[in-house]
């Protein structure tokens, strides 16, 4: 079975985010002081998101990623990961983290059944990571990558928010890390998830990325299967890593979005930037198999055709990027 949408997408991805909390403050998708806590009963349960992965995949979905907020911090992660890759037909079962509890989790996360992590890490200075993640510890996130390899996991992919002015001077040293680890560096564009005034000015678009990576390096660019996320992907020939790009503001990708979203209360939405969410909810309690298909369905059926977050005078509603899912 497939999903496809009106222009005739194959919507075979979703992004399931697990919590909206997090154990850091990152300047572009949290306010400092945090935002506020959901009801306990708000929340989904993880029966709950069990049921909209297993009615998700019988309609077509091949590839969950889950997200937050910050996934490992929800207690009882693992044995929910552990159901969660013995669902009939999802062929790859993914995770997002900030690293910071994998020096700890990566064993259990490996023998879960997650296949792979990304792993999202904005500066390799201890002092300018600290600053945008407002007190995070970079050398806990180092070992936690270290820790993911030595558990098995193939080397995680790196989603590096270039932010012109903070951490922009740091590509080439991103670039290296590809180069000499393994990993996938992804460079993401800055996006105004919170509208701030002039947020233009820390968006580095991804035309300039490559023009500095090319400056230094040979990119061949690499074909990607159907199941990928939006990112352009080239190799450095010789090296064993790879960069890419994910050039949501400058050149959007919304002609081959393959994704879905649903957020930990149970909100579906088949853009990061739609106006309107469906609240799946009133079919999760009670459990209605039938009633969450159909409106899973609908949701890719009034999937936009493209954002319009770089259009003149566009607007969005604001939002904290940990109560969607990064």
């Amino acid at each position: 079975m497939r999903l496809i949408d009106s222009q005739g997408r194959n919507i075979n991805y979703m992004r399931l985010a697990v919590t909206d909390r997090c154990n850091l403050r990152c300047v572009y998708c949290m306010p400092k002081a945090g935002i506020a806590k959901k009801g306990h009963d708000a929340i989904l349960s993880y029966e709950e998101l069990l049921f909209v992965a297993e009615t998700a995949v019988g309609l077509g979905i091949e590839k969950i990623r889950i997200t937050g907020g910050e996934p490992l911090v929800r207690a009882g992660i693992v044995p929910f990961l552990d159901r969660l890759a013995e669902i009939p037909g999802l062929r790859h079962l993914v995770l997002t983290t900030n690293g910071l509890a994998l020096e700890d989790m990566a064993g259990d996360l490996y023998r879960s059944g997650v296949q792979r992590l990304n792993v999202s890490l904005d500066s390799l200075d201890g002092k300018t990571f600290a600053g945008i993640t407002r007190g995070g510890d970079l050398k806990k996130v180092l070992s936690g990558l270290d820790a993911a390899e030595q558990a098995g996991f193939p080397p995680p992919k790196i989603n590096m928010v270039v932010m012109r002015g903070v951490n922009d001077a740091e590509i080439p040293d991103f670039v290296e890390m590809a180069r000499t680890r393994g990993t996938t560096i992804r460079f993401i564009e800055y996006m105004p998830v919170g509208w701030e005034d002039g947020w233009q000015r820390y968006c580095v678009p991804g035309s300039e990325i490559l023009e500095r990576i090319r400056a230094r390096y040979t990119l061949v660019e690499v074909h990607k299967g159907p199941s990928a996320g939006p990112s352009r992907d080239f190799r450095i020939p010789g090296s064993r890593g790879a960069v890419g790009i994910i050039t949501a503001v400058s050149e959007h990708f919304c002609n081959a979005c393959n994704r879905i979203r649903v957020t930990s209360t149970g909100q579906a939405r088949g853009c990061l930037f739609a106006g309107e969410a469906a609240d799946l909810v009133p079919w999760l309690r009670p459990a209605d198999r039938s009633g969450l298909a159909g409106a899973l369905s609908e949701i890719v059926s009034r999937k936009p055709v493209r954002h319009r977050i770089s259009a003149p005078g566009h607007s969005h509603e604001r939002f904290t990027m940990s109560q969607i899912g990064g």
